[in-house]
């Protein structure tokens, strides 16, 4: 595993100690790589959004329909 090391302001250095002190993480490492695989997972939703928007500006509206597209959604964010 890669170490880093990374400074933070004071506010989120204390939400961080209270994560781990609340028993939520065991360390300050386990909520940044939380967080991060978060993001990475919000962020593969909005590129599977964005690419379906892009589908539809170049030709037309998409077939699939609007359950379908939020189902799909729904998923990326389960996975």
């Amino acid at each position: 595993m890669a170490r880093q090391s990374i400074s933070f302001t004071e506010p989120n250095d204390k939400w961080l100690k209270s994560q781990v002190e609340s028993n939520e993480y065991s360390s300050k490492s386990e909520v940044v790589n939380d967080l991060i695989r978060q993001a990475r997972k919000q962020q593969k939703q909005i590129d599977w959004i964005n690419a379906k928007l892009e589908k539809a500006e170049k030709g037309g509206f998409t077939s699939d329909s609007s359950i379908d597209i939020l189902a799909q959604s729904k998923s990326l964010l389960d996975g």
